[in-house]
């Protein structure tokens, strides 16, 4: 489980914005020290987060709920059945359905165009 602190910073990445944490938000932070190592990895240029595949024994697809499948060539999280796949940015799998891509057609599509 993530702590306040932790929840907070993910929530910030997956909302891509740059707004001003609340005055109780600044304080768990400080109070982390994650604010501190925060400020201190956006100023000294550290590479991009990697993708921690421990995750995946949590993660679900939202759509279908089950298992997904890293694929570490694209930097993706495949759901095999759906045919989708969620990207990952600096380390942060992108779950919302809209941001996934299709990776295959329907096989009733593939079909009807064979015909």
């Amino acid at each position: 489980m993530l702590s306040g602190a932790r929840a907070w910073l993910l929530a910030l990445s997956l909302r891509g914005t740059c707004t001003l944490p609340s005055a109780v938000a600044r304080r768990c932070l400080h109070a982390s020290g994650s604010w501190r190592s925060a400020d201190k990895s956006e100023k000294t240029g550290n590479a991009p987060r990697v993708f921690d595949p421990a995750l995946l024994e949590f993660l679900v697809c939202p759509l279908s709920k089950k298992p997904l499948r890293f694929e570490a060539s694209t930097n993706e999280l495949i759901n095999e059945e759906l045919g989708i796949a969620y990207p990952i940015t600096d380390g942060i799998p992108n779950m919302i359905p809209q941001a996934a891509r299709m990776t295959h057609q329907n096989k009733k599509q593939e079909e009807m165009e064979q015909h």
